[in-house]
């Protein structure tokens, strides 16, 4: 890998700015002075300091966030606050992005990386990878709505895959419900147009589990902190349905 990249991967500026960096003698491998930019290093083996600093080589970032409401699961926008904008200074890097979309007053997991491959693969429709979310919901959800939710419904033309209904509780004095619901793909307003469609309303919702890892308890609303090994060994290998 040539220093100039390394030095871009790790967050030290852009390429033209490391460039200038490596000119000015910032920059040492195992402990020579570098002044080529096109110098090649080994990101796992070569030691690369920065003003007298060592740089531990890093390519991929894995970040799990407890998405609040009011923010929108984008990169960056004009008018909106986005996911990134949770971000600290020293965390946040150019080519990170959410995986999938929460909608904007929708709470709970949402993992953030720059590992295309991954989000790929979590995303792909033929991977059916499972959702579960939590919602509080206006109207009485029953049994038959459990069985239209198995079978899959029509949503403007165009049906859903079998989804799973768990009735966690019931309201008959305010006429609610709490459940929760696993889904096998990522339609738009997935959750809320199936709950509209046998006629009850989502007043609530936050995504609980993606694949086989679980949002934690002691993960703060709009706290982040990154993956651990175990926790991405679960996610690439995440349960599924098919």
């Amino acid at each position: 890998m040539r220093l100039d990249k390394f030095l871009a991967d790790m967050g030290y500026g852009s390429r033209k700015e490391v460039k200038g960096y490596i000119k000015k003698g910032r920059v040492t491998v195992n402990d020579q002075v570098i002044k080529s930019d096109k110098t090649q290093v080994n990101e796992q083996s070569d030691q690369v300091c920065f003003d007298q600093e060592l740089i531990q080589y890093q390519r991929w970032y894995y970040y799990l966030l407890h998405k609040p409401a009011g923010v929108i699961s984008a990169t960056v926008d004009s008018y909106e606050e986005t996911v990134l904008d949770l971000f600290s200074e020293e965390d946040f890097r150019d080519d990170l992005f959410p995986v999938g979309r929460l909608d904007k007053d929708t709470e709970g997991f949402l993992l953030i990386t720059n590992d295309g491959a991954l989000a790929h693969q979590l995303l792909s429709p033929k991977k059916h990878v499972e959702k579960e979310y939590y919602a509080h919901v206006d109207g009485i959800m029953t049994s038959e709505d459990q069985a239209v939710f198995e079978q899959g419904l029509e949503l403007d033309g165009e049906r859903t895959l079998p989804a799973q209904l768990t009735i966690t509780k019931v309201d008959e004095a305010e006429q609610t419900s709490e459940i929760r619901l696993i889904l096998h793909e990522g339609k738009f307003h997935q959750v809320k147009r199936m709950v509209q469609a046998v006629g009850k309303e989502v007043r609530y919702l936050k995504r609980i589990r993606m694949g086989g890892l679980a949002l934690p308890a002691d993960l703060a609303l709009g706290s982040y902190r990154s993956l651990t090994d175990d926790e991405l060994r679960i996610l690439a290998q995440p349960k599924n349905k098919a």
